[in-house]
């Protein structure tokens, strides 16, 4: 017995056989490491062993996870948006003066030729600050809620309703995510959107705050939980969905047995799939965020708090019904706004309900396609990184009765 493997007393499923260096390694380690004969009490009415403990590995769920996810999600998202502020700057003046910037290709030519090549990156301070804040809350929170809500559902509900887990969480995330968020993003359009505004963060805040007042910050809260929340909800049910799938269908073996890059690939192509859907079903809050913190003096009620929250609520069921339900939005919501142009909110009529769902789209699927895949990359990398698991994937199978009774 003492000189057979530790492994061997235990199931295999409670082991990740992904490689063969595992047992050569443990034969290392287990020279080092007394060697034990504890059986295994019998009051343990689950059938997950738990592993032996490994130095410098986070206990799943611990504070130092959290910390973990807090600080992947500030890597992942706020190195992200910096990145693509060319982009992002490009499809927030196409959305504030369409016929100036007609297309991407003629915006980043007047950027250029107004502004010089330094103009390309005008609000990145705003943008690393805002959207790292948003990423540490938004990821942070979204781990702590969904072994939160699972917990108050049960373990037989929590995988019956695990959609459910992942909408709740993450929506409940991205409402903390957005305050954080909110006086960042209203600095960054605007020193974006208006030439000779500011220079960036450290003159504009001031200058926002003169002209706008302190609650001048988050005049765009409610369009940003309503571009952000569906949004949110979208890139990790999607993405835990997707990834799941692509374990379950597409790959031929399961994904404890594959290498730490493969899934990192897999958990990129799983957020750039996600990311296309995010951004079509958040576009139109998008447009009223950047109408909003353009336009001095505009406020939430500019855009009309009722019809936003009629587009959410259609939002929601672009979850299982994607293009039929951009469809019929549209075709369902243009009698209302042409029926009496006296009901039209500002920015609806200034856009028109085609241009709220379609100005910069094309740029914003690939800036915001791009931009989620490439966070679920990152994220999963520092997770990986610091011993912890990738994202997703199919959850290990119950072992038979006779399996446990061997143990």
């Amino acid at each position: 017995m003492e000189n057979s493997p530790r492994q061997s007393l235990l199931p295999s499923f409670l082991y990740s056989p992904s490689s063969s260096s595992f047992f050569t390694n443990s034969k290392t380690l287990s020279a080092a490491a007394p060697e034990t004969t504890n059986v295994l009490p019998s009051s343990n009415k689950s059938f997950l062993v738990p592993a032996p403990n490994e130095p410098g590995k986070i206990e799943m769920y611990s504070p130092q996870f959290y910390a973990a996810c807090t600080f992947g999600g500030i890597l992942s998202c706020g190195l992200t948006h910096m990145a693509v502020t060319p982009l992002d700057l490009v499809k927030c003046n196409m959305q504030i003066d369409p016929a100036k910037y007609k297309s991407i290709s003629s915006g980043f030519g007047v950027l250029l030729k107004e502004q010089g090549a330094r103009g390309f990156f005008r609000g990145w301070v705003p943008t690393l600050l805002g959207y790292s804040a948003q990423g540490a809350c938004k990821f942070g929170f979204y781990e702590f809620f969904k072994k939160y809500y699972s917990d108050l559902a049960g373990a037989e509900n929590a995988a019956k309703y695990k959609t459910l887990i992942y909408l709740a969480g993450s929506a409940s995330a991205e409402v903390i995510a957005d305050v954080a968020l909110c006086p960042f993003e209203a600095v960054k359009v605007r020193v974006q959107t208006q030439p000779g505004f500011a220079r960036g963060l450290s003159d504009g805040l001031p200058k926002f705050v003169r002209s706008e007042g302190p609650l001048g910050l988050y005049k765009g809260l409610v369009p940003l939980w309503g571009r952000q929340i569906p949004y949110t909800m979208m890139k990790f049910a999607s993405f835990e969905t997707i990834v799941e799938l692509i374990y379950k269908h597409a790959v031929p073996k399961p994904k404890n047995e594959c290498s730490k890059p493969m899934q990192l690939g897999i958990s990129f192509a799983g957020g750039y799939i996600a990311g296309v859907f995010c951004a079509i079903v958040s576009h139109p809050a998008d447009n009223l965020v950047s109408f909003l913190n353009n336009a001095k003096g505009a406020t939430v009620g500019d855009v009309s708090i009722s019809r936003l929250y009629c587009l959410l609520d259609h939002f929601f069921l672009f979850l299982s019904i994607f293009l039929n339900v951009l469809k019929s939005l549209i075709h369902h919501l243009t009698p209302l706004f042409v029926s009496d142009k006296k009901l039209f909110p500002q920015a609806v009529q200034k856009m028109g309900v085609v241009g709220l769902f379609t100005r910069g789209l094309p740029l914003r699927i690939v800036m915001i396609g791009t931009l989620t895949g490439a966070q679920w990359g990152i994220y999963d990398a520092f997770k990986v990184f610091v011993g912890l698991p990738t994202t997703g994937g199919v959850a290990p199978a119950a072992p038979a009765d006779s399996e446990v009774a061997k143990v």
